[in-house]
């Protein structure tokens, strides 16, 4: 499953440059599909298209939050989540709305990568 970022955040920003997707973003930050991957075009789970640096809205405008279709859990790169091994306050947890099998996540890595 992907990493999620819980409220209990405390906006320290130590989860952000260990990303080896660049999925994770501060909040109120805006985002793209392209930032950190190889993506040339996404299509989108209703079917829409979007571009590379096509702005995305945050996910959140007080904490820190991670883009989940960009979270491979470190899959590929890292043995384990690095966010979650560098979180101070144990915030960077699994979250149960995004399950993945590690063949979908090194699937998911390989097709941000281009590999």
């Amino acid at each position: 499953m992907a990493i999620m970022i819980t409220d209990e955040c405390i906006n320290c920003g130590a989860c952000e440059p260990e990303c080896p997707n660049t999925a994770i973003y501060e909040g109120g930050m805006e985002w793209t599909w392209g930032g950190g991957t190889d993506l040339k075009e996404v299509e989108l789970e209703d079917g829409a298209k979007v571009g590379p640096d096509e702005i995305q809205t945050p996910y959140s405008d007080e904490f820190y939050y991670i883009v989940s279709g960009k979270c491979t859990e470190c899959m590929g790169f890292h043995e384990e989540p690095q966010c979650a091994a560098v979180c101070p306050v144990d915030c960077c947890v699994p979250d149960p709305d995004y399950e993945e099998t590690e063949d979908e996540l090194l699937s998911k890595q390989s097709w941000l990568h281009n590999e």
